[in-house]
């Protein structure tokens, strides 16, 4: 298996990541977000390692956790998963990290993400309820 390549996004990106992101059907305005990341170079691709254009998966990294770097989203394509696209963009967005801890959440419910936190590393910090009735938001750190 050949691991796909990373790179920072570009603004012509912007509407391969739209269609690959199927969350943008049920919520338009991550649309916005999506744009706003890349505009903000703060978003970062996953692409196939032969074939820059051909997008895998997407990272955002932004300071909006109380001023800490924080993951605020890994999204990979349907047909990518299970390929080392999430772990390379989790590597990737480590390396961006510009502060002595990174921060991200998930849902409670989301198993695939939990355990790619924890094989990264990364420890609970803490929880929010009432984001998503019935499913807790899990904040999770890592020292960097």
């Amino acid at each position: 298996m050949t691991l796909p390549t990373v790179r920072r996004a570009r603004s012509a990106d912007t509407e391969a990541l739209v269609a690959l992101d199927p969350i943008v059907r049920e919520q338009p305005s991550r649309k916005a977000f999506i744009a706003n990341a890349v505009a903000a170079d703060q978003c970062w691709v996953a692409v196939e390692t032969h074939d820059d254009s051909t997008l895998l998966g997407y990272g955002v990294l932004d300071r909006s956790f109380f001023e800490h770097d924080f993951i605020a989203l890994v999204m990979v394509k349907d047909g990518a998963r299970r390929r080392g696209v999430a772990s390379a963009l989790m590597a990737e967005l480590e390396r961006q990290c510009t502060g002595p801890k990174l921060f991200t959440s998930t849902n409670a419910s989301n198993a695939p993400m939990l355990a790619l936190l924890a094989r990264h590393g990364f420890t609970p910090s803490g929880r929010i309820d009432n984001l998503d009735d019935g499913d807790p938001e899990l904040v999770f750190v890592k020292f960097t």
